[in-house]
């Protein structure tokens, strides 16, 4: 029998009103997350990202719809929903800007009925780790944005719930910590099973540390799949080739006309350029007209997308496809990416 997943979201709505009629931030939205599992939650501004985890984490009241965090429904036990899961808000609104870090921690430690003493060692690694432990004395509204961000991430990680909910968690941090984070989050999840939900614009950090992503826009998700999945979708047809002797300029127009190249970049004795082939054949014969103009072919490569080209291209066919008087339908990937 399939347990239950660690975060559960049915028909999730959220509208509020305003002077001039209501607005619907949440329409409609359902994705379960597995338990051990890293997801991403991604979107343009105003998606609806902030809305949906403001809803999970019991912080406002959904219009319609339930949310569970680990079996227990947040609306009807938000009590009981917090010993389950933790979070960083953007902004490091997660803890209190008069407390200092230490005391912040020992709080929300307390909070989940965890004695400080008994945590000590994790709490110090964190607080190494993320190169915090000469502030951890301060209060926070001393220190600086990067500090205070750091601050918030030692708070919630320490706290060991079997959720974590992390809002723009790289926002303000310098690479080294960045990279620290991403380790920390992969090895909560692989040695403690733990589950992250995780809202980024940092493309990178998504694509490395998430088994799947969620894109909303306008409220509504329109894509839920597995990293790989979603980057094959998107894969292209485009060949990066490096070049020496050439291509003439006749050789070039015959390129430019026939496989989609539009730009050639000189590199010293060497020339790169991208070239569109459809299939097996027109690399072939891409490959015998720069061979008939006795051009050496160095290196040919296909161009693998990343995910910050294949966010960008859902949300723009989501926007044209919306555009009054367009006729184009939505692209919306229904895969469940389980």
């Amino acid at each position: 029998m399939r347990s239950s997943p660690a975060i559960r979201v049915e028909n999730l709505r959220k509208e509020y009103e305003t002077e001039h009629g209501s607005i619907t931030a949440v329409d409609d939205v359902s994705f379960d997350i597995e338990s051990g599992s890293v997801v991403g939650l991604l979107g343009p501004n105003g998606a609806g990202k902030t809305t949906t985890i403001k809803c999970l984490l019991g912080l406002v009241k959904p219009t319609a719809g339930q949310i569970e965090v680990e079996g227990e429904n947040v609306r009807d036990n938000q009590r009981a929903t917090y010993q389950h899961v933790t979070s960083m808000l953007e902004g490091a609104r997660n803890i209190y800007w008069r407390l200092t870090v230490m005391e912040n921690i020992a709080y929300f430690l307390r909070h989940q009925g965890i004695k400080p003493a008994d945590v000590s060692d994790y709490v110090t690694d964190l607080l190494e780790a993320f190169d915090i432990e000469q502030k951890a004395d301060e209060p926070v509204r001393k220190l600086s944005r990067g500090m205070k961000q750091k601050a918030a991430l030692v708070c919630a990680l320490a706290q060991q719930t079997p959720v974590v909910v992390l809002d723009e968690p790289t926002l303000g941090l310098d690479v080294t910590t960045a990279s620290t984070l991403r380790t920390e989050l992969r090895r909560l999840v692989d040695e403690e099973n733990r589950t992250v939900l995780l809202s980024s614009h940092d493309m990178d950090s998504i694509q490395e540390l998430c088994d799947r992503v969620i894109i909303m826009s306008e409220g509504q998700i329109l894509a839920e799949e597995r990293i790989e999945d979603l980057l094959d979708m998107f894969r292209t047809q485009a060949y990066v080739f490096l070049v020496e002797n050439g291509p003439s300029e006749e050789t070039r127009r015959t390129l430019e006309s026939r496989y989609q190249v539009n730009e050639w970049r000189e590199r010293g004795k060497y020339v790169e350029f991208e070239a569109v082939c459809r299939d097996p054949d027109d690399l072939y014969d891409l490959m015998e007209i720069l061979r008939a103009d006795s051009v050496t072919v160095v290196s040919s490569q296909n161009k693998s997308p990343d995910l910050e080209e294949a966010f960008v291209e859902i949300v723009d066919n989501e926007r044209s496809a919306t555009t009054p008087g367009s006729k184009q339908p939505a692209t919306v990937n229904t895969g469940n990416g389980q």
